[in-house]
């Protein structure tokens, strides 16, 4: 069973991170609750987009600036900022995906987890 603590940082971790999404104005962040979905490797998936591959290193680097300074805490994995079509951080609990629109639209992977509860943050 999982600790009231444990969940409380979880949502302390989603928080920052979506702070440092609207800090560099992300598009369409979406929140996706995996943690009663069975064989998921995290509890959320933060989704947004942003207009560039200059936009979308703004957001990823945001977000590391964010959740660092504010509790601590260094991406388990990042992958994608070479290209910057699609960056990937790890946070264990929580995992962002800062995508390009194109990219983001064609692996549409709010449908693929279509079973989770979705919240739409307000920009």
């Amino acid at each position: 069973m999982v600790s009231e603590k444990t969940l409380e940082a979880t949502e302390v971790l989603k928080e920052e991170v979506i702070k440092g999404i609207q800090e560099k104005k992300g598009i369409e962040i979406t929140c996706l609750n995996l943690a009663k979905i069975k064989s998921t490797v995290c509890d959320y998936f933060v989704v947004c987009h942003g207009t560039s591959n200059t936009h979308v290193n703004a957001i990823a680097e945001s977000i590391e600036e964010q959740v660092s300074k504010n509790i601590g805490l260094k991406p388990r994995r990042k992958e994608g900022y070479a290209n910057a079509e699609w960056i990937l951080l790890d946070y264990l609990d929580v995992v962002v995906h800062v995508f390009q629109k194109h990219v983001r639209e064609y692996y549409n992977l709010e449908d693929l987890w279509a079973d989770a509860p979705t919240v739409n943050i307000q920009e």
